[in-house]
């Protein structure tokens, strides 16, 4: 049985070599934020199931055998014979500046509904972002039906904001999500993001337990009832930025789940952070359990 379940759309990336418009050839692979947190928590060494929808397509089959390969379990995934997998493009035109497009409307993501949602009663916790509710009425109620089921198992729900400005505006996400935040134990997004949700305090008088700040290089926060710790960021170099927040994410839950305290939370997830930033690519970085020490060792360090 799954102990961490995520829900969301996960899809077919193609990475350019070089500049679009110029003609280049394309890396494949999958992308989706809660597809990369189950990645991470799978190779963290936790039994995870993603739930979506993919099309009766070969994008479709690449995702599942993707993430069957990092033994997430995707036995409940609908294939959809009447819509496509969704597709993002990724064109890096800087070392640390990489352009997203999308083609997901009327994909089978978003096509997500509450009758999707299957939970299995020995899960531990739910994780969620914000990216599925701006899908669509299916998806978000999807994701309020997780959040109802997970309280009715006594599951933690993890909620990480992750607002995307290219699917709608802050106006449009800010009364959607808010409620959402709300109602989980643990909130996870940047300063701005946390704002667009009412704030860290704001949170934690609805009820939320804790609430982590993502701070980039700088590492990350987490604000509770007792107060504020802080942790810093490894410095790596940096070859993809993308995906890194989804590696924070994996660490961190993985250390809850473990019953490690805010340090040790903070340590594994900005562990797993950094191998995201110093590998190219959403979740190929991310490391086993048997790595997280990797990345505390000095600089030009060689295992023999």
């Amino acid at each position: 049985m799954a102990e961490v379940v995520t829900l969301g759309e996960t899809m077919m990336s193609l990475r350019a070599e070089g500049m679009v418009r110029l003609g280049t050839s394309f890396r494949s692979s999958i992308a989706g934020a809660e597809s990369n947190v189950a990645i991470g928590l799978s190779r963290l060494g936790h039994p995870v199931r993603w739930l979506g929808r993919v099309g009766a397509d070969e994008p479709g089959a690449l995702v599942l055998r993707t993430l069957r390969a990092e033994g997430v379990d995707v036995s409940t995934v609908e294939r959809d014979d009447e819509a496509p997998t969704g597709l993002v493009l990724f064109e890096q035109r800087l070392p640390d500046v990489t352009r997203v497009q999308y083609h997901r409307a009327g994909s089978a993501g978003s096509r997500l509904s509450a009758a999707d949602v299957a939970l299995g009663g020995d899960v531990r916790l739910v994780h969620l972002t914000g990216i599925t509710p701006a899908l669509g009425d299916g998806p978000r109620d999807a994701v309020e039906r997780a959040v109802a089921r997970a309280r009715e198992l006594a599951a933690t729900v993890s909620f990480d904001v992750n607002h995307r400005a290219r699917l709608w505006s802050a106006a449009d996400a800010a009364p959607a999500l808010t409620p959402i935040a709300r109602r989980a134990d643990v909130v996870i997004g940047s300063a701005d993001e946390l704002e667009l949700v009412g704030g860290v305090h704001a949170l934690l008088a609805a009820g939320v337990r804790e609430v982590v700040t993502k701070l980039g290089a700088d590492g990350a926060a987490v604000t509770t009832a007792a107060g504020e710790q802080r942790a810093p960021g490894h410095r790596v170099p940096v070859v993809d930025s993308v995906g890194a927040g989804d590696a924070f994410t994996a660490g961190y839950l993985s250390a809850l789940l473990d019953g490690l305290d805010v340090p040790g939370r903070l340590t594994r997830g900005n562990r797993t952070g950094a191998f995201a930033v110093a590998t190219a690519g959403d979740w190929e970085g991310l490391p086993t359990r048997a790595e997280l020490d990797l990345v505390a060792l000095g600089e030009g360090a060689a295992l023999r």
